[in-house]
């Protein structure tokens, strides 16, 4: 098993990607500290695992949960590998839709809490030569009319990625996903909320999507594996654009105009 004995926090790890994470993370080896802000479905997932998980319930828009994270995977496991920094405030809202209560929302969650749960965390993975996965979008690059802030803090992430990836390079290495169009429940939700019909992910035109069906978060997870593992260790700084094409620069082919 690649993460055999490793010990990994993932936040938002209770629901969508995060849960492909914990799960895969599980089956690999590793034991896992579970997060994410629904206790019940949170406990019923831990149950799952048994022994190989432990669960902090905690609102990343606090800044104190990253320090209570970090103390509560030292506390159920002793010590700490890796960290995914997987959950995130995802919410539709333009330039006229933002306020300044929204934007600093989005920050708190999206970069602050990434950022301070690698610094919570450090002296840990410093001491397990570990790995800090954090997990983008390729909306880092653009993003949606609808997606500002979003967006926004997804370039900060990447930033940060890159910037925590030089500072501490030979200690702890950083990568980074960004992740293009998932199916996970939330994201089925969303495009509900925008009008698209109930079979929609049925549905999905080759322009976005050439093998005509979304990627499932499992894809994602497997992906994750190596990254966590000591296969990865000399590797930190790696920016990895998970998408069903090549998203910077892509100019698919545009369809005929309509005659008049």
């Amino acid at each position: 098993m690649r993460l055999n004995d490793k010990v990994i926090v993932i936040t938002g790890s209770t629901t969508g990607i995060g849960e492909a994470f914990a799960r895969r993370c599980v089956s690999e080896g590793a034991r896992v500290l579970l997060h994410g802000r629904d206790r019940k479905r949170g406990e019923a997932l831990a149950g799952e695992f048994g022994d190989r998980a432990a669960l902090v319930i905690d609102d990343l828009e606090d800044p104190a949960a990253p320090e209570r994270i970090v103390a509560a995977t030292i506390r159920a496991f002793g010590r700490l590998d890796g960290l995914i920094n997987n959950a995130a405030l995802i919410g539709r809202s333009d330039l006229a839709e933002t306020t300044v209560e929204l934007f600093d929302r989005f920050m708190a969650v999206n970069i602050r809490a990434p950022l301070f749960l690698i610094k919570a965390a450090l002296p840990h993975l410093i001491a397990a030569h570990g790995a800090v996965l954090n997990i983008g979008s390729v909306n880092a690059y653009c993003g949606q009319i609808n997606l500002l802030p979003y967006s926004i803090s997804k370039g900060g992430l990447q930033t940060m990625s890159k910037n925590m990836a030089d500072a501490l390079g030979g200690k702890v290495r950083v990568n980074h996903f960004n992740v293009g169009w998932v199916l996970t429940a939330n994201e089925y939700h969303y495009k509900i909320i925008d009008g698209f019909p109930a079979d929609w992910p049925e549905h999905v035109g080759p322009p976005n999507s050439p093998n005509h069906r979304l990627i499932k978060p499992e894809e994602i997870a497997a992906a994750a594996v190596y990254w966590l593992s000591d296969e990865s260790i000399a590797i930190s700084g790696s920016v990895l654009d998970l998408e069903q094409y090549p998203f910077v620069g892509r100019n698919y082919i545009k369809p005929a105009p309509l005659e008049s």
